[in-house]
């Protein structure tokens, strides 16, 4: 047996025992790769089971050519894949690597791009939409949706003009010095034509659909979202707010609203004492930016922005584009979804140069002591993850539960024990210590038991689902911490109260 990830990600690898009859479910695979970040076909090995089979009798050099015509002769434009013959088990597989293709959208000849141009999708393969399909168009013609001209728009100077006051006050309130100051040029409509914010036939101006997201903004999916949820997941909501207006706009806005629900802290330096976030406010930035700039502005759907108590996501709609995946954006490679939007921002200092967003951000979360961002693709949006100091989130669950344990006189067990008071809780819990180091259990570990005996004491059953709710946790943290207790033998399980309940042994 052979799993998907020894021939990479396995999201965009395929196994196949045979080349089956009905070519076009082979063949939506190739297409799907091609319209999207490239991917692998392997016959010889059986999907659901991962059983290396092999070709069997077949010669591996007719089969190929086979398979290449096969793509050749249905597939338009034309896929021209990479081949490989391997030897796994002692028996030979046909890997058929298929690269991005810049000619895109890629179809079934005979049937058309509509109902065949598919597109890779969450590990499958499935037609595009009409607006993917859309963009597609686009990339093959090497379009930016944002340089194109907004129909149904008429050019107002008066606007334009003040756009281009307003992207230079910006773009010096960035500034740090006079001599940064004295490098911004002034902006004119003569440099938005040359961002393609403006376009020009003849004489006249035009307006395109960056100049409409950055001035009136019409488009109902052009904003963004923010919300403050109550503890990790998207339950109760705090705060939130949905900004609109010129997209340059939403970014300060949004970034605002972050900086409003994080934690700010003093530090003293020598005789001095200076504020930071609990953040990386550069990166939060960023985030914010990156989003607002590289979404499809042809997806019907917004940027969304939201605060839990142990992360920020950054939510934003659209695909990786040109064929991009996630682990070369993260060396910095780019390919720009909305090149009009990104010389705008550039010029304002809202983003830096192109491809830097990514190795930045994690620089920055690095110099803060952070645990590395996560960047993920969910449906056909990008999720962009910072996840905050788990101390801070563990100082407000260990100062809750301290008051929860100064204040508690007794409780109840199907037994009919009881704690008197928390001073007694914690002398009880010392005596569980020699057996966490013999466990090797971390102290950050111990912590969170600590806290989850504290609400229980002994002779209480308590399952997963207490856990997370006292730690105010994620299902997975709360899955963590019952496994170290586990390991421990501090807890011991449980019948006549439901399946997986458990209780501190006695000592």
């Amino acid at each position: 047996m052979v799993k998907k990830e020894f021939f990479g990600e396995d999201k965009n690898i395929e196994f196949k025992r045979e080349i089956p009859g009905n070519h076009e479910k082979f063949l939506k695979d190739i297409i799907a790769f091609s319209n999207t970040s490239g991917g692998k076909v392997i016959v010889g090995i059986e999907d659901e089971t991962n059983i290396v089979y092999g070709i069997g009798d077949q010669n591996p050099f007719k089969l190929s050519d086979s398979i290449s015509n096969m793509i050749s002769d249905a597939c338009t434009p034309q896929i021209d894949p990479d081949i490989t013959m391997r030897t796994l088990e002692g028996k030979t597989v046909l890997e058929v690597e298929v690269v991005p293709g810049k000619f895109r959208p890629y179809y079934i000849a005979s049937k058309g791009k509509e109902t065949t141009a598919y597109i890779r999708i969450n590990g499958t393969s499935r037609p595009a939409d009409a607006r993917k399909l859309k963009e597609l168009e686009l990339e093959g013609q090497n379009l930016s949706y944002d340089k194109m001209l907004c129909i149904g728009k008429e050019y107002d100077e008066k606007k334009a003009l003040h756009l281009c006051k307003e992207m230079k006050r910006i773009a010096l309130e960035a500034c740090k010095s006079e001599d940064e100051k004295a490098e911004v040029k002034d902006m004119t409509l003569e440099k938005l034509e040359d961002f393609g914010v403006l376009s020009k036939s003849g004489k006249k101006f035009s307006v395109t659909n960056a100049f409409e997201l950055m001035t009136d903004n019409k488009n109902r999916n052009a904003k963004v979202q923010c919300a403050l949820f109550k503890g990790t997941t998207r339950d109760i909501f705090i705060d939130q707010k949905e900004f609109t207006g010129p997209i340059y706009e939403q970014v300060d806005d949004a970034y605002h609203f972050i900086l409003r629900h994080i934690n700010l802290g003093a530090e003293i330096n020598g005789v001095y004492r200076s504020e930071e976030y609990e953040l990386p406010t550069k990166a939060i930035r960023e985030m914010v930016a990156n989003a607002v700039v590289h979404r499809s502005y042809l997806d019907e759907a917004c940027v969304q922005v939201c605060i839990f108590d142990d992360r920020i996501e950054v939510l934003s709609p659209g695909m990786l584009y040109g064929g991009l995946d996630i682990a070369t954006a993260k060396m910095g490679k780019s390919r720009c979804r909305n090149e009009a939007i990104a010389e705008a921002f550039h010029y304002m200092h809202i983003i830096e140069s192109w491809g830097t967003g990514i190795p930045r951000l994690y620089n920055r979360c690095a110099e803060y002591g952070l645990s590395e961002p996560l960047f993920e693709e969910f449906g056909d949006g990008i999720k962009v993850t910072m996840f905050r100091k788990v101390s801070n989130a563990q100082e407000k669950v260990s100062n809750a539960t301290k008051n929860m344990c100064n204040t508690l006189k007794e409780v109840s067990n199907a037994a009919g024990k009881v704690i008197n008071n928390a001073q007694k809780v914690s002398n009880t819990f010392e005596k569980y210590m020699p057996l966490f180091r013999e466990a090797e259990i971390t102290d950050k570990f111990i912590k969170n038991i600590e806290q989850v005996f504290c609400a229980c004491g002994t002779g209480v059953p308590f399952g997963q689902a207490n856990v997370q709710e006292w730690l105010s946790c994620s299902k997975s943290k709360a899955t963590n911490v019952m496994n170290a207790m586990k390991a421990a033998k501090v807890i011991k399980k449980v019948t006549g109260y439901g399946s997986g309940r458990y209780e501190f042994i006695e000592l």
